[in-house]
Parts: structure tokens; sequence; C-alpha cells
């Protein structure tokens, strides 16, 4: 995969992780929507870096 391929694919990662956040807080979840919320913030900087 080319580098500007993982980068989207980091992008897409965090979108979907971003989808769970939501989904957990809505559910009540806060302990995993933070967890997810890190892990998205890491996707993201993490395609950014790649880009």
């Amino acid at each position: 995969m080319s580098d500007n391929g993982t980068a989207v694919a980091m992008a897409f990662v965090a979108l979907f992780l971003v989808g769970g956040v939501i989904s957990f807080f809505k559910q009540g979840l806060k302990k995993g929507a933070l967890l997810l919320a890190v892990l998205a913030v890491l996707a993201t900087i993490a395609a950014r870096l790649w880009w």
C-alpha cells in the first residue's frame, strides 16, 4: 500500500472509532467512549504523520 493509501486507511479507522465513541456514549459507557476517543486521536495523528 502506498503512503497515501496508508494515511487514508488510518483516517477511515479514526472515523470508525469516532462512530464507536458516539455509540458508547449513547449507551452510557463513558470509560469505553473515552478509550475509543483516545484511540481515534492516535489514529488521526498516525494518518497525519503518514501523509
